[in-house]
């Protein structure tokens, strides 16, 4: 046995909120015996209306315009409850005068998904990662107010030329201070977390298709840094007369030889030292970035950089005295100046040295390798081995 519909709309004047002859005019939406109603936003004279008819009597100026836009509008509820069928999507009174209005999930809006994103993410995600999704929000602004001379869009009005033209935008995007412009694989990532956001648009049934459905991702490989061991041992063994400088190269050095990253030694303390199953000194930690445990055999070179700082260990709780960031970087840069380095050094130079010079070039199996440095995947550390491999091709070079 079908169920049937009850389905109706009628028009109507509220002559409760009557003035000068004239009373907003009303739509009334009826499904299965429920009722919602909803003001047009105008008012008509009384005496024109017809209530058989829901419409304005005569041919008058003021009929014809009224007549027509009713007719509209009537059309419009009607598609919008046809649709709401069609999609077997909740079908109530209110359902149907939200989809009318484009007020239903239907027409959520692109800064509706980011706060939805920031609202939800804000304690699950690191805050560096929500501060690369707020970088990417940014520029998302930027371009819609110069493609579209808008504020916001519509998630449905996200397609795949949209995508292509937000990439364009990001290769001609000329920041206004001293600050570079996105590199493609900068491009890229921005990209790739604008599809990340789509996805969870998908889960919530905000969006019916995916518009990174027919669009690739161009990472470009790039070679990751680090230093050999002629390098390394330059910055050990160099004489520096600031105390800063340093104070800074132990922690680099020290990053060098345990593969910790910047945030990872910055968090370190006493307790993350412990005894190993082989009577050795280990550092049991998890990584910030992604909450994976490591367990990290101490080297010699390393535990006489903590020991250099136990009065700060014993002040601070932390086992080194690291600066920021974007401070230790300024100061690396100086560094490798003064030791005449030509390669540019950052904090991270110090993890991929660990990789490649101190643990895989001597022989460490590379799933060794993955598990010091915390890796969820292995082919994350076979980046390293590749530029091993490339090493190694440059010097039997010399052979011929």
């Amino acid at each position: 046995m079908r169920n049937s519909i009850s389905f109706g709309i009628i028009f109507f004047p509220k002559l409760s909120k009557a003035k000068n002859g004239k009373a907003p005019i009303y739509a009334r939406i009826t499904l299965n015996g429920n009722r919602t109603e909803m003001s047009l936003q105008r008012r008509v004279s009384i005496h024109l209306w017809d209530e058989r008819k829901s419409r304005l009597k005569g041919k008058s100026p003021e009929s014809f315009q009224v007549n027509n836009s009713l007719d509209r509008i009537y059309n419009k509820i009607y598609e919008s409850f046809r649709e709401l069928q069609a999609e077997n999507k909740l079908l109530n009174v209110t359902s149907i005068k939200e989809r009318y209005l484009g007020t239903d999930d239907s027409f959520k809006k692109l800064s509706e998904l980011l706060d939805y994103h920031t609202e939800n993410m804000e304690t699950i995600l690191k805050y560096g990662t929500m501060k690369n999704y707020y970088t990417t929000e940014r520029y998302l602004y930027k371009f819609l107010k110069k493609q579209f001379k808008a504020e916001d869009i519509y998630l449905h009005q996200v397609n795949y030329k949209f995508i292509t033209d937000f990439e364009h935008f990001l290769r001609i995007y000329k920041p206004n201070r001293k600050r570079k412009a996105p590199t493609n694989n900068g491009i890229m990532k921005h990209l790739e977390r604008l599809k990340k956001l789509f996805n969870l648009a998908l889960k919530l049934e905000w969006v019916e298709k995916d518009p990174f459905a027919k669009y690739s991702l161009k990472f470009k490989s790039s070679e990751r840094a680090y230093l050999t061991e002629e390098e390394l041992k330059c910055i050990e063994d160099h004489l520096f007369d600031k105390a800063i400088l340093q104070q800074v190269r132990d922690v680099f050095i020290f990053s060098c030889y345990t593969g910790l990253s910047w945030v990872d030694v910055k968090n370190l303390k006493e307790d993350h030292i412990v005894i190993g199953i082989d009577g050795r000194k280990w550092i049991f930690t998890a990584r910030e970035k992604t909450a994976k445990p490591v367990k990290i055999p101490i080297l010699p070179t390393a535990m006489e950089i903590i020991g250099k700082y136990n009065i700060h260990a014993a002040c601070t709780g932390y086992l080194l005295p690291v600066l920021s960031n974007q401070k230790t970087n300024v100061y690396l840069k100086d560094i490798a100046a003064l030791v005449k380095l030509k390669k540019k050094l950052t904090f991270h130079v110090a993890r991929h040295t660990f990789a490649t010079t101190v643990t895989l070039s001597k022989g460490i199996p590379i799933e060794t390798v993955s598990k010091l440095l915390g890796h969820s995947k292995l082919s994350t550390t076979q980046i390293y081995a590749r530029v091993l491999e490339n090493k190694i091709s440059k010097d039997v070079e010399k052979l011929y």
